[in-house]
């Protein structure tokens, strides 16, 4: 990865940002593939040493002389405050310009209720007015469309909103700049800045959980759409299905393999009974009842087969799937490797896939990263809020506001 700059010329910035996509690297390094001299980035990362952006680390060996120190970004040199909301709950977590979480919280939340927007802003106030002082901003995840993820119209049916403001609103109570995305997006811009993005810039993030989510990180960039509606993988059309979706449509894919849809068919077939759950559907699963294996099974056939399309059409590098289902995976896994491998075309063959969990803080860690992107990498701009980050990272995080 080489991102060359005119000589003399080298501004922090792309110090920092090459940081962010590439971890530690040697001021050698930094000085190669920037293209400018070791003097310029010596004079560029000692200023921002100085200003607590950017850490010595530890040594490695040179090719003679001294062992050459790491630099890598400094935690508490700017942080963000992301935050995952969810129909009943809102966790957040505070991470530095590293990943690295800092502090976390949760509170329960009634998110279709009248005043949800308000109720929001008074359980954020102690903690973005605690750690206003090196904030860059707030991102927020949430499960729904978003048209302009600065300050544009929230469109979330299981929050039951629609037209909803999140944003301007946050900015308004805190004075901060405020990113609002969905939330399988923000997963997707924190494997951009710290996971497998920074080795393939071309990637799939597949969520399964309540819902089936999608993200698509594509040439480095993440694909929101033209209205930020894009990913709705859950509500992929399903030959034969007719089931009635959260959105108002039948035969959505998410009817039938997100946890409402596992449940319902396990009732159907009288796997669990009336009143038992997601919760039960995955314990007799992992004691070795057929009933409940079988449908999780006939769950990954069904997302393996139409996850292929999505490869053949996008040949991402790296397929990511992950969530809070994944706590199941090895009873979707064979079945889903098995449909999705008969129907990819010839080299398609050849995409990572990899399974891992999630948790509600890695859902808000991935909210925060909306933020944190915008100074480290070229992963979507946002225009005025993109501007009032850079600027708090230049200057104003490091005065009391």
């Amino acid at each position: 990865m080489r991102s060359t700059v005119p000589p003399g010329d080298l501004s922090q910035s792309a110090v920092l940002a090459l940081l962010g996509k590439s971890g530690p690297l040697g001021r050698a390094e930094l000085a190669r593939r920037l293209g400018v001299s070791a003097a310029t980035v010596t004079k560029a990362t000692r200023e921002l040493i100085a200003r607590g952006l950017v850490r010595e680390m530890q040594s490695v060996p040179s090719e003679g002389g001294r062992p050459a120190r790491l630099l890598g970004l400094a935690s508490d040199g700017g942080q963000a405050l992301g935050i995952k909301v969810t129909a009943d709950r809102v966790t957040g977590v505070l991470v530095g310009l590293d990943g690295e979480i800092a502090d976390s919280f949760a509170f329960p939340y009634e998110g279709r209720e009248p005043d949800a927007v308000q109720r929001l802003v008074e359980g954020l106030a102690p903690h973005a007015q605690g750690a206003r002082r090196r904030l860059l901003g707030i991102g927020v995840g949430l499960p729904g469309g978003v048209d302009l993820a600065d300050g544009g119209a929230v469109d979330s049916p299981m929050l039951g909103w629609f037209g909803v403001r999140l944003g301007t609103a946050l900015e308004r109570a805190f004075g901060l700049p405020a990113l609002v995305d969905n939330d399988v997006n923000t997963v997707a811009v924190a494997e951009r800045l710290y996971g497998r993005g920074q080795e393939f810039s071309t990637f799939l993030v597949v969520t399964i959980g309540r819902g089936i989510g999608l993200a698509m990180l594509l040439d480095g960039r993440l694909y929101r759409g033209a209205r930020g509606g894009a990913g709705e993988f859950g509500h992929w059309p399903v030959p034969n299905g007719d089931r009635l979706c959260e959105c108002g449509n039948t035969g959505c894919l998410e009817t039938l393999i997100g946890e409402a849809g596992l449940v319902a068919t396990a009732r159907a077939r009288k796997v669990l009974s009336r009143n038992a759950g997601y919760d039960e559907l995955a314990a007799q699963a992992d004691q070795g009842g057929t009933g409940a294996r079988e449908i999780f099974a006939e769950a990954g056939e069904l997302l393996g087969r139409n996850v292929a399309g999505l490869v053949n059409v996008l040949n991402p590098g790296v397929l990511l799937i992950t969530g809070e289902g994944v706590a199941c995976w090895r009873h979707w896994q064979a079945e889903f490797q098995r449909a999705m491998r008969a129907h990819l075309f010839g080299m398609m063959r050849r995409t990572h896939i990899i399974a891992e969990s999630l948790d509600d803080f890695g859902w808000a860690r991935g909210a925060a990263a909306l933020v944190l992107a915008v100074p480290l990498a070229a992963v979507h701009d946002y225009g005025r809020a993109s501007a009032h980050i850079r600027a708090r990272l230049a200057g104003a995080v490091n005065a009391d506001d």
